[in-house]
């Protein structure tokens, strides 16, 4: 585990680069059992630096389907770090793992998320799967991404609301008339709900 600290210490520390960190966790991943990536993500994580902590983030996200309390730990510990660049390491390692055991599979998992009390898990799940409709199972049904974000359009959290409607803006692109009708049928009496309704309607707009 040390050998391989530092030689990550030595790569990912000179200069901070979110496509290396992802290329050194993919090998591992690829290279080494679930549950030795569990147990050298929960070691990473420990780590001091941050780009370290998210090779790790992206190595429990990995082997969550085979070890739940990787996931548990994903929920409930690396969702109250305060970097926002680990939320977004978040955001892809759950993704990662939606992908692994199927999105359709995911789907309970993906409401439990989003109705999580904690905003950073709620966006996780809202961010992590953008583009919501490039993802198989909601590729070929882009009504239930549709249905599963607009249900939070009331989110209590802004950070939480924006994902939302960047998410429907992205589904937009390709599903403009389905967004447009979901859009329509909202009451816009309040600013968070507005909020959300301006950035999901912004594709659609700028086409008219």
């Amino acid at each position: 585990m040390e050998a391989y600290i530092a030689y990550l210490s030595e790569i990912l520390l000179v200069k901070e680069n979110l496509k290396l960190v992802k290329e050194e966790a993919k090998k591992y991943y690829q290279s080494h059992s679930m549950k030795e990536c569990s147990e050298m993500g929960l070691r990473l994580y420990a780590s001091e630096h941050y780009p370290i902590q998210e090779v790790g983030i992206f190595l429990l996200g990995y082997s969550a389907h085979e070890f739940p309390w990787a996931l548990t730990f994903l929920k409930e510990r690396v969702s109250q770090h305060e970097n926002w660049k680990v939320q977004e390491i978040l955001a892809m390692a759950f993704d990662s793992h939606c992908k692994i055991i199927g999105y359709e599979t995911a789907l309970p998992l993906i409401e439990e998320w989003l109705n999580n009390d904690c905003a950073n898990v709620r966006r996780a799940a809202s961010e992590g799967l953008r583009v919501w409709t490039s993802r198989p199972y909601f590729k070929d049904h882009p009504d239930v991404a549709i249905k599963l974000l607009s249900a939070h359009r009331q989110d209590n959290s802004l950070y939480v609301r924006k994902s939302i409607g960047n998410a429907l803006r992205d589904i937009s692109k390709k599903h403009g008339e389905r967004v447009s009708d979901e859009l329509s049928a909202w009451d816009l009496s309040t600013k968070e709900v507005q909020q959300v309704y301006k950035l999901a309607n912004r594709f659609i707009e700028s086409k008219k």
